[in-house]
């Protein structure tokens, strides 16, 4: 990707390896007629703590950078409030800048420039007089049910959901007009509010924008996609070699299965496109084998072939993703390292859980004598299948054989309380 692309082959590579892409008229018109480079949005609610997942929208918004596209990434920290509240306010902050470096750090990785590339924080807009009248309009207009169907992929579904999980939606349409883009990217669980943006934004007096849509990726587990809250499905970008090589042991992958499988998807979304960036001839994803010539395949179908063959299993493609993925890490883990400033963000972005302290309980140190009194007292209660009261008094069939002390009146006399 170091050559220069003509127009028609940025509009190719702009629209590669997607699932969907509605209105790409737009596309067109923007590079072929306006001829400027298109302006495109990703959005991240700043949550969880990014992991590899994240490696496949952002293997498409480097490929957008290398096709000559301006891209705004949205650290949607208002959003990641109404996501049911998953982060609390006094963490976002942290956690936008923690997410900032970890996107530059991913596509620097993959070799691409990114001076066209734009952080915004969602709060530097979304607070704003004519942004808040704008939602209020689009409240206006929508119903209940329409904007509950437009998050249903998104946001946490509830039979009494809080109204700020019902605007979501709305904002995240409103994102394309204040971010001033061509184009929105996202992945397919997206499309509902793509569509729900097309219907709604020229409502309120603006244009309709192209939606680009990445196919969601399964897990490596029993997840139907990776996720933060899945331990075995998730990989940390700063996971050491070690750790990616116990985690991909424990992947889910089917032998002679392709569909629904979590490793060769990672293959295909991922390392394959992440190793096209970086040459200008077809990448090879290399498998080692013991005693064996490699097998070296240029084409994901091709190893899809092998793997439905049995050629390749799940243990040689599982040592081979191992290798491919840590040497993506390496430059990321290395650019953490070297940064004090990284690393002071992490901390305050995703503090360490603080141990739960053990409370040593004491112990009595009182005569042995009456610990000894009182341990055959409890042993004898016990054998009598009596039952001890809050006032000191035991009841049951076999009470009066349990001798545990004064009664409560005798105490009371004895203090001069009693009468």
């Amino acid at each position: 990707m170091a050559s220069k692309l003509s127009p028609e082959e940025s509009i190719s590579l702009i629209k590669a390896n997607l699932a969907e892409v509605l209105n790409p008229e737009i596309i067109d018109d923007v590079i072929l007629n306006q001829k400027r480079p298109l302006k495109v949005y990703w959005g991240t609610a700043t949550t969880g703590r990014p992991h590899c997942g994240y490696f496949v929208p952002m293997m498409k918004i480097a490929e957008l950078l290398a096709a000559g596209c301006h891209v705004k990434i949205l650290l949607a920290d208002i959003h990641a409030y109404l996501d049911n509240m998953k982060a609390p306010l006094e963490l976002v902050a942290f956690r936008a800048k923690y997410y900032e470096q970890v996107v530059k750090a991913t596509l620097r990785a993959v070799g691409v420039d990114i001076s066209r590339l734009e952080f915004v924080l969602g709060s530097s807009y979304q607070l704003e007089k004519n942004y808040t009248m704008d939602r209020f309009k689009l409240e206006g207009v929508t119903r209940i049910n329409v904007a509950k169907k437009a998050g249903a992929e998104v946001v946490k579904q509830t039979d009494d959901p809080t109204l700020g999980g019902l605007i979501y939606p709305l904002m995240q349409a409103l994102d394309e007009e204040y971010l001033d883009v061509d184009a929105q990217f996202g992945g397919v669980d997206q499309r509902k509010i793509f569509t729900f943006a097309m219907e709604n934004l020229p409502t309120i007096g603006y244009k309709v924008r192209a939606h680009l849509m990445n196919t969601m990726v399964p897990g490596l587990g029993e997840a139907s996609k990776m996720s933060a809250s899945d331990p075995d499905s998730k990989i940390d970008l700063l996971d050491t070699p070690e750790a990616v090589e116990k985690k991909l042991k424990k992947a889910k992958c089917v032998p002679k299965e392709v569909e629904g499988n979590g490793v060769i998807a990672f293959v295909e979304h991922v390392i394959f496109r992440a190793l096209a960036l970086k040459v200008d001839k077809e990448p090879a994803f290399i498998v080692q084998r013991k005693d064996q010539e490699p097998l070296v395949y240029t084409s994901v179908a091709k190893l899809k072939e092998d793997y439905i063959a049995d050629i390749l299993t799940p243990q040689l493609l599982k040592a081979a993703l191992t290798q491919h993925l840590n040497e993506l890490l390496k430059p990321i883990q290395a650019e953490y390292t070297a940064s004090p400033e990284w690393q002071e963000i992490a901390l305050q972005a995703y503090p360490p859980e603080k141990a739960a302290v053990k409370v040593k309980k004491v112990k009595d140190k009182g005569d042995p004598e009456k610990r000894a009194a009182a341990a055959a007292a409890r042993k004898a209660a016990a054998a009598a299948a009596v039952v001890a009261q809050p006032d000191g008094h035991v009841e049951g069939k076999d009470a009066q054989k349990v001798n545990v002390g004064p009664s409560t009146d005798e105490m009371l006399k004895k203090l001069n309380i009693a009468g």
